[in-house]
């Protein structure tokens, strides 16, 4: 099975989770991270559900539940339910991800690499979650948070050039240039000056770090 890869804006995106366990749990939890209006079914819910901000109703899942999702979670401990799940939201073109059945999943989810702005996804396309676990935690260590710092930085870059009428086709050679003066690893190193010094050579005066990474950009 050969996946497509995708990342999907799920800000104000109603889904639903069935399963109350550790692993609705967890899919609760991403999506409410990335702003999805999540609903949990489940007749029993985990102490853990308590710190995060989902719409839980305690009771046995029916038909008319996945009515106007736009996802679907199948994450209960009993199979032929979450196949009965994964068959409603099939009738109605809804995508369905069942926990403990990848190989009838309409999407799978990947090991993740949150690093601020920078995702990283890793999928063995279903056949070792094991493997992709071990990858991820291989580059967690890899992508250090001088990454999320690079990122906040050249988010507010951009909206600033863009605010003062700077083309947006001229943004590329600025950005890569600033990447090939290392910028990241000055970031990391926390030398301030030379970030400074290489940000005025390139951007202007008006250009200062702590300025820039005080406060993220809304774009």
């Amino acid at each position: 099975m050969k996946y497509y890869p995708i990342f999907l804006d799920m800000k104000g995106r109603d889904c639903l989770v069935v399963g109350g366990g550790e692993v609705g749990l967890r899919k609760a939890k991403a999506l409410e991270k990335c702003g999805a209006n999540v609903k949990v079914i489940s007749v029993r819910f985990s102490d853990r559900f308590d710190k995060i901000k989902v719409c839980l109703e305690k009771k046995e899942y029916e038909k008319k539940d996945v009515n106007g999702m736009f996802l679907v979670f199948a994450a209960t401990n009993n199979a032929a339910l979450n196949q009965e799940i994964k068959r409603d939201a099939s009738q109605l073109h809804i995508l369905c991800n069942v926990a403990d059945a990848p190989d009838e999943s309409d999407f799978l989810l990947p090991a993740t690499v949150d690093k601020g702005d920078l995702i990283v996804a890793v999928s063995t396309s279903g056949s070792s979650p094991a493997m992709a676990k071990t990858i991820r935690k291989d580059l967690d260590l890899y992508f250090g948070p001088e990454y999320a710092l690079c990122l906040v930085l050249m988010g507010n870059i951009r909206r600033q050039l863009l605010s003062s009428g700077h083309a947006p086709e001229e943004h590329k050679q600025v950005f890569n240039t600033l990447i090939e003066k290392g910028l990241l690893a000055l970031i990391k190193a926390n030398d301030e000056i030379t970030i400074n010094s290489i940000l005025c050579d390139v951007l202007g005066d008006k250009y200062l770090y702590q300025d820039l990474v005080s406060s993220r950009s809304d774009e």
